[in-house]
Formats: structure tokens, C-alpha cells, sequence
């Protein structure tokens, strides 16, 4: 579509250059395909944005086994509510079975387990680091952040060292990331 201010211009061009009938075509020519190729590069962008989505939300649903005692925990669970997930509480005063059922080692444990999708994450683990889990999807069991680290999501205080996540798998333990 050529508008109006164009056709104005171009008359006026050729009144005051005597263009020849070939070179007005030229010209009228140039205009639409100048036209005409940002047409094509802005109709994509528009059917991108006025095209309704048909994918379905990501639901990311997970399980926390803790101690009915435990405050940490609850306030984990909210944490992880604030980044999607739909956290399941299981209460129990036997979390030692929970670990041996996901064979999480003495050394890698914390005060609760998190089951995700096929994965065992232990302790306070950041979400970040659950989403390169979930993306990545590595051969381990799971993820750990052993102990109950201060600073770290669900506990309180002030974060005094690097987070060391470590992962779930046979073998030697291997360092996950680095927070």
C-alpha cells in the first residue's frame, strides 16, 4: 500500500526532475518494494504476538518429606511456592527411611528431602540451581546442600560462605555448583 504522502512526493519529484515515464515507474517500483519488504519482516512479529498460546503451563510438583517440628522447612516449601512449584508436605518423624529409600549418604544429609520429577534434592538447596537440575537433567539421583547452611532459602540469617551443592550419584563425590 502506498501512501499518500509517497504519491505527493513522487509528482513532485517528477515535475521538478522531468522524470521520464520509465523512471517514475522505477521509482513507484522502489516504493513498493520498499513497502512491501517491511510488510514481510513486521508480519511475523505481529502473528507472533496476536496468535494465542496453545502451550501448556509447566506444572513443577514436588514432594518435602520433614520433621512435623521443623520450621525451616515450611518456610522452604513457601520459598519454592514463590518460584512455581507446587510443594507437597509430608510430615514425618521417621526421615531416615525417606534418605535410605533415596539413598542419600550420612554426609550429603539435611533436615528434610525433596522429591522432584525422577530427582532427590536434600536440604536448602537455591531454586536456580533445582531449574538447571530439571533442564539439564544429569545422570545422578539428585542434589544436595548438606547441613542447614544460614542464609540459605528457608533459613534465616546471613549467608557466612559459598553454598556447596553437591551431586547424588555413586561413585566420588562431585561438586554440582558453587553459590
Amino acid at each position: 500500500m502506498i501512501s499518500a504522502f509517497s504519491l505527493r512526493a513522487t509528482a513532485r519529484l517528477r515535475a521538478s526532475h522531468s522524470l521520464s515515464r520509465f523512471s517514475f515507474a522505477s521509482s513507484i517500483a522502489k516504493e513498493a518494494a520498499a513497502v512491501l519488504g517491511a510488510f514481510l519482516v513486521l508480519l511475523p512479529i505481529a502473528l507472533g504476538f496476536a496468535m494465542p498460546s496453545h502451550a501448556e503451563p509447566v506444572v513443577k510438583t514436588a514432594t518435602i518429606y520433614k520433621d512435623p517440628q521443623c520450621g525451616c522447612c515450611g518456610e522452604y516449601a513457601k520459598y519454592l511456592r514463590v518460584f512455581g512449584y507446587q510443594v507437597k508436605v509430608v510430615d514425618t518423624v521417621d526421615l531416615n527411611s525417606i534418605k535410605e529409600r533415596y539413598s542419600v549418604p550420612a554426609a550429603l544429609q539435611s533436615c528434610h528431602t525433596l522429591v522432584i520429577d525422577k530427582y532427590v534434592v536434600e536440604g536448602h538447596v537455591p531454586a536456580k540451581h533445582i531449574e538447571r537440575l530439571l533442564a539439564e537433567r544429569p545422570a545422578v539421583r539428585g542434589i544436595s546442600l548438606p547441613g542447614m547452611p544460614q542464609g540459605s532459602p528457608g533459613m534465616g540469617g546471613s549467608k557466612r560462605a559459598p553454598f556447596m551443592i553437591y551431586e547424588l550419584a555413586p561413585g566420588k563425590q562431585k561438586t554440582f555448583a558453587v553459590d
